[in-house]
C-alpha cells in the first residue's frame, strides 16, 4: 500500500466513527429511545461541544469528498512523491486537528487546521498536474 493511500484510509476511518460520540452524548440528554425518534424542533438540545462536534463532522465529510478522489487520481497514475505523501499525512492530521479543535470551541486553530487541509489538497492537485 502506498503512503498516499494509507493516509487516505486513515482519514476515512476517521471520518466514519466520528458520529460515535456526539450520538453518545444524543443518548445521554434524550434518552436511548429519544436519540432514536425523528427529529423534532422541540427535541432538547445536544451538548454545545457535540453540536460543534456535529459540523466538524459534516465539514470533514465535505472534504474528503475532494480529497480521496485527487489520492486516488495520483494513484491510478502512479504519482508516488515525499510531497505528495506529505500532502496526504498534513490532510489527515489537520482534520484530526481540526475536529477536535472545532470540538472544544477553538476557533482560530481551527481556521488554521482547516487551512491546512485546503494546503494539502493543493499539494495534490499540482502533483497531478505536474507543477
Amino acid at each position: 500500500m502506498s503512503k498516499e493511500l494509507y493516509w487516505l484510509v486513515l482519514a476515512v476511518a476517521m471520518t466514519g466513527l466520528l458520529w460515535v460520540p456526539y450520538i453518545l452524548d444524543r443518548i445521554m440528554v434524550r434518552g436511548t429511545v429519544g436519540a432514536m425518534a425523528n427529529p423534532s424542533p422541540t427535541d432538547t438540545p445536544q451538548s454545545a461541544w457535540a453540536q460543534r462536534m456535529n459540523a466538524a463532522h459534516a465539514n470533514t465529510v465535505e472534504n474528503i469528498v475532494v480529497f480521496a478522489p485527487l489520492v486516488l487520481t495520483a494513484q491510478a497514475l502512479n504519482i508516488h512523491t515525499a510531497s505528495t505523501a506529505f500532502a496526504c499525512a498534513l490532510f489527515f492530521w489537520c482534520r484530526l486537528i481540526y475536529v477536535a479543535v472545532y470540538t472544544a470551541g477553538i476557533p482560530v486553530v481551527r481556521t488554521l487546521a482547516f487551512t491546512g487541509g485546503f494546503v494539502a489538497q493543493v499539494m495534490l492537485v499540482l502533483a497531478i498536474f505536474g507543477m
